[in-house]
């Protein structure tokens, strides 16, 4: 279950009024499906610092 303000929710219902979509939660998932084909490669960078911050935290003072 996913919050969204009044514009997001324009968009979705936009989608689905446009026929795109057939419910605000398929008109959501298109929509990430979307952002993850146009942006594979800023994601992989992301997915990249993410484990670099993890291997740091691994090795910083217990607890």
């Amino acid at each position: 279950m996913t919050r969204l303000r009044q514009p997001e929710r324009v968009v979705l219902d936009t989608l689905v009024d446009a026929g795109v979509a057939r419910l605000r939660a398929e008109a959501l998932a298109w929509c990430v499906k979307l952002v993850g084909q146009h942006e594979n490669d800023w994601l992989a960078e992301l997915r990249e610092a993410m484990t670099a911050v993890e291997d740091v935290r691994g090795k910083g003072p217990s607890a």
